[in-house]
This record gives C-alpha cells, structure tokens and sequence, in this order.
C-alpha cells in the first residue's frame, strides 16, 4: 500500500538541487579534507578525484529508483519491494546505527570549529554538540520543514564558505606541500577514500521525500546531475587549498577551513567560520533528522520496530516517537563518545560502515529493479564502488554486521502481524503543510 498518496507534490528541480546539496554538502566538508590529507599527504586527492567520479552512479542509482516508484521510505522501501521485509528491516535498523552514530560526530565538529576560535574546552564543545541534537529535535517534533527558500539559503552560505576558504588560501599555496606525494606509500588511500565516502552520502537521503517531487521522472536526473557536478567541483578544489596550505598540520585537520581563514583575516576569520559551521551542520542534521525519521515510521509500520514508533502527533503531523527515539539514542551515544574519548577516525567510521552497506543494499535493488542498458550498468559500478569500500572500515564494520540480524530477530520474535490498516501512514501526516512550488 501507498503511504504518499497525503504528500503534497511541492519539490522542483531548484529545491531538489537545494536538497541534494544540503544533504551531501555537510560535516564532511568541513573535516575530512583535513583528517584525509593528515593520513594519506597528497595522495589524498586521488581518493577525492576517484570518489567524485564514482558518486555519479550511486546518485544516479538512487535518483532511478526513486523516479521509477517516487514514495517515502528510500532504500527501505527499495528493499522491501526488491527483496522482502525482513532484509528490509534490517536496512531500517542500518538507518538507526546511522544516524545515531553520525548525529554526535558531525555536531562535534561543528562545535570544533567554534572551539578553534573560542576557548572552549572538551566538556563545552560536547555541551554544544549536545544543543544542536536537541535543536534539531524541538524542530522537527514541532512539525516545522526546512522550506526551499531556507534550503537555498544554505546552500549560498556553504558555497561561500567553500568559497571565501578557497580564494584565501590561493596566496599561501606552495608547490612543495604537495611532495613527497606518497608520504605514507599506498595503503592510507584505501582508509581515505572509505573515509572520504562520507562526504558523498547524502544522494539517497533525498529518496526519502520521492514522494512530494512534483515530477520526479523529469527532475530527479536533471537535480542529480546539476548536484554532482557542483558538489564535486567544491569538494575538489577544497581539497586542493588544504593540501597547498598544508593547513592540515599544526592542530588544523579537525578545522582545516578555520585554520586557512584565520591565516588570511585573523581571528575574525576563524570566529565567522565557526559560526558559520553550526548553522551548516544544524541543517544537514534537520534535514537527516527529518528523513530518517520518516524511515522509522515506515519500519514501524511495517511491523519492523515497535509500532508505537509509526504514531503520528495529529496536530504537527510529526512522527514525535521516532524523533525521541532517534534523538535520544544519540545523545546517549554522544556521551559515550565524550566518556571513552573516541577519537574522530573511528567515530567517523561506524556511521560509514552503516552508510556503505545501505548502499549496498540500494545498489542491489537497483540492479534488481531497474531496467536494461544504462539504467542497470550503473547500479553494478555503485555496488562495485560500495563493496570496495567496506574492507578499509575495518573490525568497526562488525558493528554494523550485527545489527542486521537483530532487525531480524526482531520481526520474528517480537513484531506482531501488521495493523497498518489501523495506522495511519507517517507519510500521509507528515507533510499537512500546503505550499505553492519551491
């Protein structure tokens, strides 16, 4: 059954692009081509170059998949419809891991940057990283979306921050910081480029408002192409001004960005990027926060988590127990994080283990359920890319591993059988708001 058939047909192409940008134009950004470069020296930039190109067919993978059956739910749904619910499950519980795990990390580097410029100590920095799980709690609990308009917004003050970082730093770039080009030999390319993943997920978070495209079969291949290259041409040039400036060193790969503004403008620099950081990572985790949770309504409606997570406040239309769910587990996780002194490799890692093997999933269903030519060849270059990547995250990738199987467990255990004719469908309430085209 349908769960869109309430969803209000309201994204164009521009928002879509808007959507594609703010998702995948995140936390990574703002860290990784520091921690990249501190690991792999120059040759870090192959793994850039190499993931740029590769991250046209996972977009594209998602993007056919999603115009082919435009609905809430995304790789759950794909998952469902390719291989059965209980795989499908365990996708839904691979979403939890995800967010959960990427929430406390990629707040922390926001309330890193503002550290770089402010005296903040440890226990500050997880206070606030802390604050903006909560903020994007209060928002999305009050059944408020980001609108287009925001969304365009955001994206001009990440373009400008890439931006201002990257003409800074064009008089301090030095030739010879890019030799030796293999400081460490080959092997750190591998953990680069499945570090560097990171920063290319975000593609199929969109998959989860197929449902409210306005013409999914035309604007869903025009956004991903428009985002791809924008996206790419950013990540590579920025990657270019951490290594030139060798910012990376010295205390700088955790805020590479505010180390090559405070060399230009001083501590206004640094302090104006901090700044600026918080309100790029609060969006990218308004909008995770939003279509995440969705996903765990849809798995709770179908019988994959305790139904009670599939309820809808009927005067926001937000999926409220989903919100706390998601939002509390993180916090639980952040202070985790804050009391064993996770250091950010690893922390980074398990949320990219989750990610990699949704994506093997979503490419799986799109060899499935896609057509001939093309339409099938790039889902096979997404797998191919996806599963190469799954050795460089290491034993963290057991964590994932065995998260599957506790979805399974679950259903055959513990769900009851399916009530969804008594339930309202998330999806139908979760967007009331009527708007004109953004």
């Amino acid at each position: 059954m349908s769960h869109d058939s309430g969803l209000h047909k309201t994204v164009t192409l521009r928002y879509a692009v808007a959507l594609y940008m703010s998702s995948v134009l995140g936390s990574g950004v703002l860290v990784l081509p520091g921690l990249a470069a501190k690991i792999a020296g120059p040759a870090s930039l192959l793994a850039w170059i190499g993931l740029s190109v590769a991250s046209y067919p996972l977009a594209y993978t998602f993007a056919s998949l999603s115009a082919r059956r435009p609905e809430s739910g995304g790789v759950y749904s794909f998952a469902r419809e390719s291989f059965g619910p209980s795989l499908a499950d365990g996708v839904g519980w691979l979403f939890i891991l995800w967010y959960v795990t990427g929430a406390p990390v990629v707040t922390v580097i926001a309330a890193s940057y503002l550290a770089f410029a402010l005296p903040l100590n440890r226990t500050i920095i997880y206070l606030v990283a802390g604050l903006i799980i909560l903020g994007t709690f209060l928002v999305n609990n009050r059944g408020i979306t980001i609108s287009g308009k925001v969304q365009l917004a955001l994206n001009v003050s990440i373009i400008a921050l890439l931006l201002s970082a990257v003409i800074a730093s064009a008089s301090i770039v030095r030739l010879e910081n890019f030799t030796p080009f293999f400081p460490n030999g080959f092997p750190p390319i591998g953990t680069v480029a499945a570090l560097i993943f990171w920063s290319y997920l975000g593609y199929e978070n969109v998959s989860n408002v197929g449902g409210e495209f306005k013409n999914p079969k035309r604007d869903f291949h025009r956004s991903i192409i428009l985002s791809v290259v924008l996206i790419s041409t950013l990540y590579l040039a920025v990657a270019v001004a951490t290594v030139g400036t060798k910012s990376y060193s010295a205390g700088g790969s955790v805020a590479p960005f505010a180390s090559i503004l405070s060399n230009a403008l001083g501590i206004y620099g640094a302090i104006g990027t901090g700044i600026l950081a918080v309100f790029i990572i609060f969006g990218t985790v308004n909008a995770y926060t939003t279509g995440m949770s969705r996903v765990v309504s849809a798995v709770a409606e179908g019988g994959g988590l305790p139904r009670r997570l599939g309820r809808i406040q009927s005067n926001t239309g937000a999926p409220a127990n989903a919100l706390a769910l998601l939002s509390g587990l993180s916090v639980v996780a952040l202070a985790v994080s804050f009391f064993l002194n996770i250091d950010l490799e690893t922390a980074l890692l398990i949320p990219s283990g989750a990610a990699i093997i949704v994506y093997v999933v979503g490419s799986a269903c799109g060899i499935r359920l896609l057509g001939e030519g093309r339409k099938r060849l790039f889902p096979w270059v997404s797998l191919i890319v996806s599963l190469a990547m799954l050795p460089f995250v290491g034993g963290l990738l057991l964590i994932s591993l065995a998260v599957v199987p506790i979805g399974l467990v679950y259903r055959r255990l513990l769900s009851r059988p399916s009530r969804s004719s008594s339930i309202r469908p998330a999806s139908r309430t979760l967007s009331k708001q009527k708007g004109k085209p953004v």
